[in-house]
């Protein structure tokens, strides 16, 4: 068995502050909006808040470009309004943990205008700052994750800046020990202010390699995609383990880094108990596998990832289980079918996930089933990467129609329209015209409505969290396949001592069938997403239960 934590046996609930709740009726989600919402939270089950960021910045990427680290956007509030929502939180039994991002800051930083303003200046080498080549082009061809260079030529110093990102989110220099000391320092204030954790944007980023220089191209492509040179490089984990001795291990606080690019082969070193730098990760592998277009949900690859992840962790480390958050679309839509199987599909593919071994987090909207939005122009996205991308692929005379239908199934703005409170005008979120429009089936799929029926998917998730919490097999219980060949069905055991539990979902919209080798002669079934008594070898689409064998 694994070391107990509280961490580990707890629920977390990811807050989209902009869009969660907006008191003040200015169309936008802020910090007394999410206090107002408190309760329904404890009432769901959650244990620890997940806030994005809320700190002081010109919301070019929606606050993942900070300008003050020590300072709380206008439009979500104050320091004291935060200090309210904290002792709120700890009051209800809760715990806060926020988004860090630390990978770059905003090009509005302080730290930035420093650096910018002269060659010489002493922070000009807080950031990445090259010569261009000889015929005034960037340093390399590398792409950015948002589109276009990762360099922007800064006129007045006639040197180029490095960002991975956004060209307003300058990479920090995390070479430079001073800017790794700043880090620290900040993070370990926001420790003594009693926050509870941190989830770590971006990590794997912060180390470049960019002695690899030009990177292939295909396609006639003017830049390559750098994630070769600039995720999990060889070096990362020494600048990791700076952090974790000089912050992580001085408080009772947990982590969850973004570690996009780390395999299982190398997770020991990202969340191993004994050479980890976090509590667990979020990795990106099985969210990899849709693909829009003439492909369907592929159930046996998506098994395949996850149980590895379970497999490699186990007795080493720890996962952070989640099918949706602030950067995908909404999983019914995609991977479930909103349509004719709505209940059952957002109830099925809840099941699977959640009942793994790790720490799940639900992302807000996520409990009540809501959809993609019904995107009709470019003009409705705020997505940067998607505007620019749309922008390039236009100058270029390319298909942006094209662009639009994949976006419309694919793009993260589908997970961050207003949350839907009720069937008031504008779903109960505001009174005002919110920031980005609210989807139009709010009418249908709100709290409220879903409060009052026991059969709502918000009170199917309340009864998962109960299941989850009510014995620690569920927790430290041991995860193995069953039927692992299955194409349809994704079904596993957890076991621990002598109590055994099978969790079953049909992920898919035809019947199937679950080969079990059981000796159970009384298998008792917990919780079921229809009525009447399960039959494993006929599952209904979409069909899930958790059984005590």
């Amino acid at each position: 068995m694994t070391t107990k934590k509280w961490w580990k046996e707890a629920v977390a609930y990811q807050v989209y502050p902009r869009s969660f709740n907006d008191s003040n009726n200015d169309g936008i989600g802020d910090l007394n909006g999410l206090i107002a919402k408190l309760d329904y939270l404890v009432d769901l089950g959650i244990d620890i808040i997940w806030l994005s960021p809320m700190y002081k910045s010109p919301n070019d990427d929606n606050g993942y470009d900070i300008s003050d680290y020590f300072d709380i956007m206008d439009e979500f509030g104050t320091m004291a309004e935060f200090d309210a929502l904290l002792e709120a939180v700890h009051n209800k039994g809760m715990r806060l943990i926020l988004d860090l991002v630390v990978n770059h800051t905003s090009d509005e930083h302080p730290w930035f205008i420093e650096s910018r303003s002269s060659k010489t200046n002493a922070k000009r080498d807080w950031y990445i700052w090259q010569d261009p080549q000889p015929d005034g082009s960037e340093p390399n061809n590398w792409e950015s994750i948002f589109n276009g260079s990762t360099w922007e030529y800064d006129q007045k110093t006639e040197q180029y800046y490095f960002h991975l990102f956004s060209k307003k989110q300058p990479d920090l220099n995390w070479e430079n020990p001073e800017v790794r000391q700043a880090v620290i320092s900040m993070m370990n204030w926001w420790f003594d202010k009693g926050i509870d954790g941190f989830r770590v944007d971006a990590i794997t980023h912060i180390k470049k390699s960019f002695d690899k220089g030009n990177l292939p191209t295909t396609n006639q492509q003017k830049f390559a995609p750098a994630f070769d040179a600039a995720m999990n490089q060889p070096g990362i984990h020494t600048w990791l383990q700076e952090v974790k001795e000089g912050s992580l291990d001085h408080y009772d606080i947990m982590t969850v880094g973004e570690a996009n690019g780390v395999s299982p082969a190398d997770a020991h070193l990202w969340v191993g108990e004994n050479e980890g730098k976090f509590d667990m990760i979020f990795q990106f592998e099985h969210l990899g596998l849709w693909q829009t277009g003439e492909s369907s949900f592929d159930v046996l690859a998506y098994k395949k990832v996850l149980a590895t992840w379970q497999k490699r962790l186990e007795n080493n480390g720890w996962n952070a289980l989640f099918i949706e958050n602030h950067d995908q679309p909404r999983r019914v839509s995609t991977w479930g079918d909103d349509q004719q199987f709505w209940y059952e599909s957002a109830t099925s593919h809840a099941i699977v996930y959640f009942l793994q071994q790790g720490t799940p987090f639900i992302y807000q909207g996520q409990e009540i089933g809501m959809t993609n939005y019904p995107f009709e122009h470019i003009e409705t996205f705020n997505d940067v990467a998607v505007i620019n991308e749309y922008n390039i692929v236009k100058a270029q005379g390319g298909d942006t129609e094209a662009l639009l239908h994949k976006h419309k199934m694919e793009n993260r703005d589908n997970g961050r329209t207003p949350m839907q409170w009720n069937t008031d005008k504008h779903a109960g979120f505001s009174t005002a015209e919110p920031w980005f429009p609210v989807n139009p089936n709010y009418k249908d799929i709100n709290v409220a409505q879903q409060l009052e029926d026991p059969d709502s998917i918000l009170n199917f998730y309340k009864e998962l969290i109960k299941v989850k919490k009510s014995d620690d097999v569920f927790t430290y219980g041991q995860f193995d396949l069953v039927d692992e060949n299955n194409s349809q069905v994704f079904a596993y055991t957890r076991k621990l001592n002598d109590i055994t539990y099978l969790i079953v979902g049909n992920l898919t919209d035809k019947n199937a069938q679950l080969s079990l080798d059981n000796n159970s002669n009384k298998p008792q079934t917990i919780l079921h997403n229809y009525d009447g008594d399960i039959d494993l070898q006929n599952l209904r689409p979409f069909e899930a239960a958790v059984i005590k064998l």
